[in-house]
């Protein structure tokens, strides 16, 4: 492994002129750097993270914040982890995972000390506790999410309204006028958690515009109580041709149910999921479905972060225009 007194000698300077090319805590001619620069080129030196933390006053650490709640589909949340852990160690940086329900308090430990350099913050709610603190601190971060005011925050998301406006959309055009909407534990929404909040409001404001009759009920996933809110739609709207389900642990349980009911899937009902692809590909039926962008929402994540921290980012909202893949689980509605 080439080492830095290697590169000084190479380049015919000290040590610490290296050092202070690598850091840039000092001024060093442009000549003199272009020519340190392309020995480290040519030699392939790799500066290790415990060196480059040093001479650079930073950890080389992103605190990843994602809360893993027993109420959310935690494969969504771990395959965004890592595209954010992969995409980070290809510029550098490792990530500390935090994943308690801390709130403000994980914030408040990674700004008063030197855990990490930055930020990347999930589970993001609408009027999130630790965004006043964000707004507070010189440390940079991120949002995977969408609170109600962006206003000095740098956010990326899949846009969630626009999702749920697509799915309406595609049952309304195959002529369904009941919909009932499967959604997310009760305890997501008593958390006005964003991606939920905004997913109901495109899906209620282009029903409004379709005519379509729709009727949102939380469902705590699961087969048990899957068949209470199955139950419980079918007795106040038996009319419902069209479910959208917002509900990952949910999905296999409303279509084993619509089976042992002898409603066929698309030919009686048609279902729309929003969901990860792997999981409308796997169902038993394949699923018409909005895919939701995990690896793609942790990339933009980190490299926002990182464009920050090397001071060429600003504050901006990045929102991943959805994709319905039509497959085998819609149809015309029965008439």
């Amino acid at each position: 492994m080439v080492t830095l007194a290697e590169v000084a000698q190479h380049a015919g300077v000290s040590a610490s002129t290296v050092s202070y090319v690598l850091s840039g805590k000092r001024s060093i001619s442009t000549t003199t750097r272009q020519r340190v620069e392309q020995s480290i080129r040519e030699l392939g030196y790799h500066p290790n993270a415990g060196a480059r933390a040093l001479a650079s006053s930073r950890s080389n650490i992103i605190a990843l914040m994602i809360p893993l709640r027993t109420d959310m589909y935690v494969p969504v949340m771990m395959e965004i982890a890592i595209a954010v852990a992969t995409t980070a160690r290809t510029h550098g940086y490792d990530v500390l995972l935090l994943t308690g329900e801390e709130g403000p308090d994980a914030v408040r430990r990674v700004t008063g000390s030197g855990l990490a350099d930055a930020m990347i913050l999930m589970d993001v709610q609408l009027d999130d506790e630790r965004l006043p603190l964000l707004r507070q601190t010189d440390r940079p971060s991120v949002l995977i999410g969408l609170p109600a005011d962006t206003t000095g925050l740098t956010c990326v998301d899949l846009d969630f309204t626009a999702t749920g406006a697509l799915c309406v959309e595609h049952l309304a055009a195959l002529g369904h006028r009941d919909v009932a909407v499967i959604g997310e534990a009760p305890a997501v929404y008593e958390r006005h958690t964003g991606f939920a909040e905004r997913t109901l409001d495109g899906l209620r404001s282009r029903a409004r515009e379709t005519g379509v009759r729709l009727l949102h009920r939380p469902c705590e996933g699961g087969y048990d109580a899957m068949a209470v809110t199955l139950a419980r739609i079918l007795d106040e709207r038996p009319g419902t041709t069209g479910f959208v389900v917002q509900n990952e642990s949910a999905v296999e349980p409303l279509l084993a149910l619509l089976r042992q009911q002898g409603r066929a899937v698309p030919e009686d009902v048609s279902v729309v999921a929003i969901c990860p692809e792997q999981v409308a590909v796997q169902a038993s039926v394949r699923l018409t479905s909005v895919a939701i962008p995990a690896q793609e929402m942790g990339r933009h994540a980190v490299e926002r972060l990182v464009a920050k921290l090397d001071d060429r980012g600003t504050d901006d909202v990045v929102l991943i225009e959805p994709e319905l893949t039509v497959r085998a689980s819609t149809g015309p509605a029965a008439h």
